[in-house]
């Protein structure tokens, strides 16, 4: 805390000037302005942290994931898809704490607010009265010049009718000579009583500067001070988040590392094997003479029965021309 800067730097020279507490006055507006818009930041950021939650929220309850796997991978994934849902309720628990911090920046900015107002009155007050006692200061001066310029002229009708004869025009001059003297006292001593006021009142008016100039600077160094130690919490909040969310991220990564290909695997053949023996293979079989032990198409080999009987025993004698033999195969001539 300076204390002493802004009271040594916003002067000026002209007595009717308000620049330096006017500049004042607009820095700290400024400053002002700028913590709403940190306000309105925090509550925007509140609004993107709680809808973000809800949607993550949302997906990890209503979207699967790989709700088919077993073993495992399922308890990861089951892990994984908790963990999302605890960075969602993470997401909207940080939206509710960024609006608590922006209703302690609102509080502040008007904690502020109602602190100047008791200065920037009694500053206006004195305003108004330095100008106003400004303006009658002048008001007499300009009277009391003009009732001086009155009597040198009236001296100079003197000196000018000293050589004439008419007494009652010289009398008439003299009685005017000695009003506008009575009337120069008279406003000198108004205008001295004014000039003295006046600077009573400057006095005071400097006095009310100074201290409005103290309070002021304090005010200011409150409120940035105030306003970086919020900007480093909102930081840190943010930066919580993320080591919340690696947290939460990392229980699933110490659950994917329990993973197990084999067992995977190994429990999948167990629930749902369908047996150890391959089919035979496809043997090929004569329509006219099949094998004794030839498999059926696509089944173990085994006992069998003929498909059809023997051939029939002809009638008719070998050397019946009806009949012949080719490679051990009976045509019959019709």
């Amino acid at each position: 805390m300076t204390g002493s800067l802004f009271k040594g730097n916003f002067w000026s020279s002209d007595i009717l000037s308000t620049i330096g507490y006017d500049t004042i006055i607009q820095h700290l507006n400024n400053g002002r302005k700028n913590c709403k818009e940190f306000e309105d930041f925090l509550k925007e950021r509140a609004s993107i942290e709680e809808k973000y939650g809800k949607d993550l929220l949302n997906l990890s309850r209503k979207k699967p994931c790989g709700q088919s796997e077993t073993n495992t991978l399922k308890r990861a994934l089951e892990v994984f898809k908790q963990q999302v849902d605890n960075v969602a309720q993470s997401h909207i628990q940080l939206a509710q704490t960024l609006r608590e911090e922006a209703r302690k920046m609102e509080e502040f900015r008007e904690k502020q607010k109602l602190q100047r107002k008791k200065t920037e009155l009694i500053m206006d007050a004195v305003h108004k009265q330095k100008s106003l006692q400004f303006k009658k200061t002048m008001d007499a001066k300009k009277n009391y010049e003009q009732k001086c310029r009155d009597k040198d002229e009236a001296e100079q009708a003197v000196h000018r009718s000293a050589n004439l004869v008419n007494p009652k025009q010289q009398e008439k001059l003299f009685v005017k000579l000695a009003t506008s003297k009575t009337a120069v006292e008279d406003s000198d001593k108004a205008y001295m009583l004014h000039v003295n006021t006046l600077d009573k009142v400057r006095e005071e008016w400097q006095s009310e500067h100074i201290k409005a100039c103290e309070v002021f600077e304090t005010q200011e160094c409150e409120r940035i001070n105030f306003f970086r130690n919020a900007l480093w919490l909102h930081l840190n909040q943010l930066s919580q988040q993320c080591v919340t969310s690696d947290d939460m991220y990392e229980e699933v990564r110490k659950s994917l590392e329990m993973c197990s290909i084999e067992k995977d695997i190994e429990y999948f053949v167990n629930q749902r094997k369908t047996g150890q023996t391959p089919p035979a293979p496809i043997m090929y079989e004569n329509f006219y003479c099949p094998q004794k032990n030839a498999a059926p198409p696509g089944k173990a080999t085994g006992p069998n029965l003929p498909r059809r009987g023997p051939l029939p025993v002809p009638k008719s004698l070998p050397d019946d021309p009806d009949y012949s033999l080719l490679d051990n195969y009976s045509l019959i001539y019709q």
